[in-house]
């Protein structure tokens, strides 16, 4: 089975985000792209934005659910020993990222590894 695989795009530009989506649907098309092999992208604008949105206490917060999914945020906030109302504000915003997932199961990072592409405008 291929290790499930988190690609984050830093300095994305909309058409590199529109040839991903219809390289990925013509090979959904030939039958190249099932659920088993979904790929997952996630595009942050700049790094700035990147920054403010994984930071420190949240990329610990996102391997602790990777190690251990947990069942709610208050069960993630006395795993990590931290305030709910903090580890509350770092799911939602991980979440809205589409760095964690939140179902009816609870919190989980459902992915063996992350890789990175970046663009820096200089």
């Amino acid at each position: 089975m291929k290790k499930k695989e988190l690609q984050v795009h830093i300095g994305d530009r909309p058409d590199d985000m529109g040839r991903r989506f219809v390289a990925a649907w013509h090979r959904a098309e030939r039958g190249e792209l099932t659920k088993e092999n979904a790929e997952r992208h996630v595009g942050f604008e700049n790094f700035a934005l990147f920054a403010r949105v994984l930071t420190p206490r949240r990329l610990e917060l996102l391997r602790h659910v990777h190690r251990q999914p947990a069942r709610s945020v208050r069960a993630l906030a006395q795993a990590l020993g931290r305030d709910y109302r903090r580890v509350h504000e770092d799911v939602q915003a991980l979440v809205d990222a589409g760095l964690l997932d939140r179902d009816e199961s609870g919190l989980h990072a459902d992915y063996e590894t992350v890789r990175m592409e970046t663009r820096l405008a200089l």
